[in-house]
């Protein structure tokens, strides 16, 4: 359904492609586990070597790294798949849309996946390998390759880059959907 006044469009989860359905079980998997890495760095339950942060140049304790996990990977993956099931048109974002001509969470899934990619990248640089490092370089990878995919370009659209500048319009598109 439709939220009042239009900001959200309406999404039958039959017409969503397979690919838009694979980034949001990404996404999901990836938030849980980042918010749930993101506390554990603010907690002491085993999940860090002391001595790893001491190899790393400029991060002095775990409360950096805590806060990118947790909110920029944990809660920012849960709101982009927020964003890919209900495409919400939230108008602060519009410069966004305008400068990419899709639908913010396009742009956010593709951030988080190059992100995802650079965050691993730089842990090998510094930590010694795990099997963790190729379970999110793959996810990583499939947010950064996923968007660029015409399914999921099609998928999400600005409103701008419908070309509908009329709120009737934009209501009779959102009914179709």
């Amino acid at each position: 359904m439709t939220s009042v006044g239009g900001h959200h469009r309406v999404v039958s989860t039959a017409t969503r492609p397979p690919l838009i359905v694979a980034a949001i079980v990404v996404l999901g998997f990836l938030g849980l586990t980042a918010v749930a890495g993101g506390i554990g760095f603010f907690t002491d339950i085993g999940m860090r070597d002391p001595a790893w942060i001491e190899e790393i140049p400029l991060v002095v304790s775990w409360a950096l790294p805590g806060l990118v996990l947790g909110i920029g990977f944990g809660v920012g993956s849960l709101v982009t798949a927020y964003g890919l099931i209900r495409r919400p048109n939230w108008p602060w974002l519009g410069w966004l849309e305008g400068l990419t001509g899709r639908h913010w969470a396009w742009f956010a899934t593709l951030v988080l996946g190059v992100g995802m990619l650079t965050w691993i990248g730089l842990q090998l640089v510094w930590i010694d390998f795990n099997a963790l490092h190729v379970i999110y370089a793959t996810v990583g990878l499939s947010l950064a390759v996923l968007p660029l995919t015409p399914s999921f370009r099609e998928y999400l659209p600005s409103i701008e880059g419908l070309g509908i500048s009329d709120h009737e319009e934009r209501e009779r598109r959102e009914r179709e959907v």
